[in-house]
This record gives C-alpha cells, structure tokens and sequence, in this order.
C-alpha cells in the first residue's frame, strides 16, 4: 500500500547548524509495501525490469505519478546495466542477488519509505531534487547512509540501479540528487514544465514548483518563438547556472536530507544519528562519482566516512603528471571533459572509416556522411592524407595522440551513433558559458523533428510530454528532443539532416562542430589563430565556468576506492580517474585512495547486451558492487583495501558458434595480494606507473 502526503519538516541535523535547513521545505512521502511497489524497482521485480518493454499505462495522456515513477525507475534502471542474464543481469547482478553474489533475493523488492523534496537556494530557479530512500530494515544499531547521485543529465532516480541498489540491499538509507540537471524540460511553444513528481504542468501554475522553467519574460519567448518556433530548453544546458560546479554540495545537502528525515521517524527505526554515529559513503557513476569526489573535497563538517565510485568525471586542471603504461608515457593528461569532447565531435565521424574499425559494434552512421565529414575536414587542411581510408587512419592518431588510449578505438564508434559526443559538447558548452535558450550557442537548439518525408529533419511540435520525466536523460537528442542546426541553408534541420554553410555538404554539421571546438580551446579549429570579438568572449564565458567545476584532488585523508574501465570511450582514464589518482597521490602521499583499473572494460555497460559488444567486453559493474563492498568492510570492520592494481578480466568465449554466458571466472576480483606486473602506483619519478 503507498501513502502520498506532504509533510513539514521538523528536525534539522544534529550538530550540523550550518548545513541547510529543511525545516521550511514541503516533502512528499511515500510507504511502499515491497509487494505491490516497493523502492526498488517500483514494484516489476527483477523480472519486471528485466523486460524491454516499459510498464503499461491506464492513460498515455495522463499518466499518474505513480506510473511515471515506475517507468522512470524501469528506464533508468535499464539505461545503465546489461540487462540480458548471459551478460550478467540475475545471474552476477541484479535485484535478486544479493551482496555475497548468490542468487538470494527473489524478485528482490524492498519495502520502505521514500521521501522527495525540492531544494532551492530562495530564488525559485535552483530546484535541485533531493531524495532519500529508508528501506525497512535499516538497522537502527548499525545506520548508514549512501549517496546515489544520480549519473549523467538523469533524474534523481538515475542511479537507482547502481549505488541505490547496493544501498538499499546492506539496508542503508540512500540519498538521492538530480544535482541540478535532472530532467527539467521546457517546452516554450507549449509552455509547459515537468514537476517533481513528473507530471506536466504549465509554467504560471506551477511557478516555484517547476524543476526547471527558462528564464524568459513572456514577450522574450513569444520574440525567440516567431524566429524559432516549436524550440525545448532543457535544464542543465539552458539553466544558466553551471549546475556542475554545485554537483558535490548538492550531495552534501543529500546526505543532510538523510539524516533530517532519519532523525524524523516515528517508527521502530528511529534513534538519534548524527555523522558521529552513522556510517556514511559517497558513491555512485560517472558525473555521480565526480559530485562524490566533489562532495567528500568539500566536506568541512564530517559527514562522508569513505568513497567508493565508479568511472567519475573527474575534471581537474593543469600540472597533471606523467602517466606511463607499459611503455608509453602520456604527457598533457587531465584536459577537460568540454576539450576532449569536442575534439572527438570533429573527428570521430572520420575515424569510424578506419579500418581497424570496421568492425566496431554499431558503427553505423552512413557512411555517405561519415565520408563527407573527411573530405570537409580535408578541404579545410584539417587532415592531410588523400583517400578516405587515410583520412580515416590519420583521424584515428589525432585521437589517440590527445591521449585516449587505443583500448577505447572500437567503442569509440557506437558513440557517434547515439550521438554523444555532439550531445555532451552542445550540453556542456551552454552549460559551462551560461547562455540563454534564446542565444542558440553556435547555431544549435533543441526540438522534436518531422521523422521522414521531404520535411524530414524540420522543427516540429513534440507529440506529447507526457513521459519526459520517465524517458528523459536530461541531455539531447532524448525523448523526443532533437539537436538542430539553425544555420542549416534553406531552413533549420536536424542536426545530422542539415547542410553545414561553409562546406555546402551534408556532413554532420562540422561548422558546429568548429565552433563548439573553438569555444573549447580559445583558438580558430582551422587556422589555429585565437579567436576575436564576440567568440573571444564566449570562450571566455566557457573558461570561467569550467574553471568552476575543477575538483582539487584533495581527500583530506578520507578512504576512497575507484574502478575504471580501461577502454572508456566517454571519460578517457588519462584525462579522468588516472589524472585524479596522480594527482591526489602527489598532493598527499598519505592518502588512502585506491585504483582499480578494469581491462576489457568500458562506460557504457548497458551495450554489452549488442552484438559485438557482448563478445569484447565485460560489466564494470560488478567492480563498483565489489568496490561498495571492500568500502564497507573497511569502515564497518577495519578491513583493510586492497592495493591499487590492474584488473585482467577475461571476454566470454564461442562454443559451437554460440557466445557462452558470463561467469566469475570472466570477471576475477580485486585481490589483496598482487601477482606479478599488476600494481598502480606513483613511482619515486613523479610518474604514474600502470601495467600494460
């Protein structure tokens, strides 16, 4: 049975008086029975959310809250983890498994209490979600907290699957943040928001309410709307507030969430916690491993007792040192996500006709485009080889001499597919330069586009928003949501669909892709002159936010473990998590980080399910479940970590033309004692040493 009320606050955290006060915010409460919904998996069961196919709705115009709130947890769920059992879904994983690994749990629904508030700064526009989930049996002799910031732009269920599960399984509380991307979409025709329990609503009414509504006067958007009709804004690009540089306080205030609510039960699980008393982990993956970083850097009051995270997005700035593997040596690591990003936004389309990357799983771009891309960047004196082939080849080096490692080359591809390096660079940039929807940051904005037909690739009205909430991964193109290039001859198309003005080819918008490479790096992408006047000062908007978001590599000596996957084709080991571990090793000898770096391993763990995919590589996810639970032994019993190392995992074999399912022999663990050429470590040169 669930219960909905909104409740006043009346507990503010004990010895925390400088930590936010929740007393005056209004939370939405829910009790879920673990029967027919629980805090999980929003009642489907491990197999429910095994199933491709979303939960039914009563009415697609009208869903309830209750139904977008299983369609979020079902999509974001699924939107991270294999979910086929020969990748490891129930099997190495999953609902039903439980923290030794064994198939225990059943359908592994959690009965508890989940609490939902909106967290703001005074001005109504901050409206970062906070979530706190208490499952029945936490244990009011051993309490503890982990955080479960959400990965990516997702909403605040977006790490339900991950830190959330294992939260919820060692029965802690879990505090949740959207940290201020979330998924706030902004339809300008229609004005229309999301609200914090997903429904739709218009602007005027639901006023402070709003998870995120452009900052725009009515005659702005009717003004912008006659130029660019049928125009989204999303919030973490358009919000105007580099959400980014507040993603660890924004845990903070989670955890602070958490001991609030926790400190207000009235049931068998009420006591008085406090940091003193209650043991308290910040994890979660990728953009949520850097707000756990970010979090546990900034904590001035005690509340994190140890890290554990996976693939974060660490961004730091310079004086990064030395890394060498095997017999390589990377020099410049550590560049910022925006700078990687948008060199691989140039040239990637290119490098997918390499022929090492023929066949790389879904790799599928038409090649017609992909072609087009090298001889645009040729003409430009860009790339200097003659046939497409070299073309390619010579892309490929330019990328991996930007020190993203060669492992990465054969996922690099799929990325481009899904659009995510154009995704990230168009989001960030905004994001990082704070401008306004109404800016069209170098020519892009967001709508839905006709699908087909001689207007295909047209702005046009979204058929409905109806699930944004539940399908949104708060980043373009997402539910329904296009990437458009406005400067496009004869009219605004869709980004792939459009022509790029300067080259009159149909080449994926490389004038974007200039430009956006230009804010990035400060210099013109062709002539390599710095740019002047009005680009001078984007670029200039761009540094001071990226400068906003850089993390210090400082743990003020808390226990930290991170896992990466070798070949990450989103957030390069050189430039993320190897860049932060030399770093914080440098600047504090003593520290108590661990790495462990995870072969045959990627970013994306959810196309392992593809073909070609399911033969390479294998889940990095079960390194993060090991990773909680070596942070656990370690706080709880005084176990001591294992020493930084590299991880050899093993890819699923063929057996009589089959791909055989994954086993433990697959993915070996983190082990205590190393064998030979496995350690990680700062060597006495100042240069990070990791095994080949």
């Amino acid at each position: 049975m669930m219960i909905r009320r909104l409740l006043p606050a009346a507990f503010i955290l004990a010895g925390c008086a400088a930590g936010p006060d929740f007393s005056r915010e209004r939370i939405l409460h829910a009790s879920y029975d673990g029967v027919s919904d629980d805090l999980l998996t929003a009642g489907l069961g491990k197999t429910g959310l095994g199933m491709a196919t979303p939960p039914p709705l009563r009415d697609a115009k009208n869903p309830t809250s209750a139904e977008l709130r299983r369609r979020a947890i079902h999509a974001n769920y699924r939107a991270l983890a294999d979910m086929t059992p020969g990748g490891g879904y129930g099997v190495l994983y999953g609902p039903n498994i439980d923290l030794g690994g064994k198939d225990a749990l059943g359908e592994g629904r959690v009965p508890g209490d989940e609490y939902l508030t909106l967290f703001d700064d005074g001005s109504g526009r901050h409206n970062v979600t906070l979530m706190v989930q208490v499952p029945d049996r936490f244990d009011p002799k051993q309490p503890c907290i982990v955080t479960a910031t959400s990965s990516g732009s997702r909403g605040v269920y977006g790490a339900i699957g991950t830190a959330g599960e294992w939260g919820l399984k060692r029965g802690c509380a879990v505090a949740y943040t959207d940290k201020g991307t979330g998924t706030g979409l902004h339809d300008l025709a229609t004005d229309t928001v999301n609200l914090i329990t997903g429904e739709r609503s218009s602007a005027a009414k639901a006023a402070s309410a709003s998870i995120f509504t452009a900052s725009l006067s009515a005659d702005e958007r009717s003004g912008y709307l006659r130029e660019f009709p049928q125009r989204i804004a999303m919030k973490h690009a358009h919000s105007q507030q580099n959400p980014e540089k507040d993603w660890g306080r924004h845990t903070l205030a989670a955890v602070e969430f958490a001991f609030h609510v926790l400190n207000g039960l009235k049931d068998r699980r009420a006591g008085k916690y406090t940091p003193e008393n209650t043991i308290v982990i910040a994890s979660s993956v990728s953009n949520g491993g850097y707000a756990a970083l970010a979090a546990a850097e900034q904590d001035t009051r005690g509340l994190i007792d140890g890290i554990a995270v996976s693939e974060p997005n660490a961004s730091l700035g310079g004086n990064v040192p030395r890394i060498q593997q095997g017999a390589r040596v990377y020099s410049d690591n550590g560049r910022n996500l925006l700078d990687y990003t948008t060199l691989l936004n140039v040239f990637l389309p290119c490098a997918s006709l390499a022929a090492e990357n023929a066949t790389a799983p879904l790799n599928t771009v038409p090649q017609a485009l992909r072609e087009a891309r090298c001889a645009s960047l040729a003409k430009k004196g860009m790339l200097k080889s003659n046939s497409v082939l070299e073309q390619a080849a010579e892309s490929q080096r330019i990328i991996n001499d930007y020190g993203i490692l060669a492992e990465a080359n054969a996922v690099l591809p799929s990325h481009y597919t899904l659009s995510v390096q154009q995704a990230i660079a168009v989001t960030y940039a905004n994001s990082y330069g704070r401008f306004a929807v109404s800016e069209n940051l170098c020519g892009y904005s967001f709508a839905a586009t006709v699908s087909a037909g001689d207007r295909a690739g047209e702005p046009s009205a979204h058929p409905g928003h109806e699930l944004s909430f539940a399908a949104s991964n708060g980043i373009p193109p997402t539910a329904g949501v296009n990437l458009v290039n406005n400067a496009s001859p004869g009219g605004a198309r869709e980004d792939r669909l459009s022509v790029s003005p300067s080259t009159g080819a149909r080449d994926m918008n490389l004038d974007g892709a200039l430009c956006l490479r230009a804010l990035a790096t400060g210099k013109d992408a062709v002539t390599g002159t710095a740019v002047q006047g009005d680009m001078l000062e984007k670029h200039r908007r761009v540094q001071r936010g990226i400068a906003e978001t850089r993390l210090t590599g400082r743990l003020h000596g808390k226990p930290a473990v991170i896992v990466q996957g070798r070949a990450d084709a989103n957030l390069p080991p050189n430039h993320a998590s190897r860049a932060y571990y030399a770093v914080n090793k440098t600047l504090e000898p003593t520290s108590k980080l661990h790495y462990y770096e995870v072969t045959h391993a990627h970013h994306l763990d959810v196309l392992n399910g593809i073909a070609g995919f399911d033969a390479r590589y294998v889940p990095l996810n079960v390194y993060f479940i090991q990773a909680l639970n070596l942070m656990w032994d370690h706080l709880a019993h005084g176990r001591g970590l294992p020493p930084s190392q590299l991880v050899r995992t093993k890819p699923r074999e063929m057996k009589d033309g089959k791909l055989e399912p994954i086993a433990r022999a697959n993915v070996p663990p983190i082990e205590a004692s190393l064998g030979p050429n496995t350690r990680i470590g700062l060597a006495i040169d100042g240069v990070l040493r990791i095994p080949d």
